[in-house]
């Protein structure tokens, strides 16, 4: 199993569509402003966040269950940014939507323009054949409300190409998470 380049990646997202929409490019500016980078890397793909969040509230006082989520645990916004409450999170999706290949699977990791403001970014893996839009964790370590910008970089994703295809893939399974589309909180 190894870890999959640049080139890899973009001939991948161009041949199957694993990736769109694309970007084959590390992109640091837009409208002539810096931004969070997104897009192709050496042995990555940075994803961006889109513009639709659920920020968790205590408002209705609930015990947080896995099981029996309570979706009147999140506040829906739909902004440019978030604002992230101290000691709390917000999910939110990527505007790229992905088709992993049946002998790949995928580890995200948070991007260190954030984790340096105590802003952690959680993504579980992207195992074979899950498609879908990824559904991100953005916890607030801090004693202090965080930003987080939509249409900009937040988390980087690794590819691994298996020497062997796995006999069941996610797909096979009938994954409860594939093919999401919107920010998608957890099902028992």
């Amino acid at each position: 199993m190894t870890i999959k380049s640049d080139n890899w990646i973009r001939r991948m997202a161009h041949s199957t569509g694993m990736i769109e929409p694309f970007e084959p490019q590390q992109v640091r500016e837009q409208d002539g402003r810096r931004i969070i980078s997104f897009g192709t890397s050496s042995y990555g793909y940075d994803i961006r966040c889109a513009d639709e969040f659920k920020v968790f509230t205590n408002i209705n006082s609930t015990i947080v269950d896995p099981k029996n989520f309570d979706s009147n645990s999140f506040v829906d916004i739909k902004s440019d940014v978030c604002i992230i409450p101290p000691n709390s999170f917000a999910l939110a999706r990527t505007i790229e939507y992905f088709r992993i290949p049946r002998n790949v699977l995928t580890i995200c990791l948070g991007k260190s323009t954030y984790a340096r403001c105590g802003i952690i970014v959680n993504v579980t893996p992207f195992e074979p054949e899950w498609e879908g839009y990824v559904t991100l964790e953005f916890s607030n370590t801090t004693p202090l409300p965080a930003k987080i910008y939509a249409g900009e970089g937040c988390a980087q994703v690794l590819f691994f190409e298996s020497d062997e295809v796995c006999e069941t893939s996610y797909k096979d399974r009938d994954g409860k998470y594939q093919g999401q589309v919107g920010v998608t909180l957890p099902k028992a």
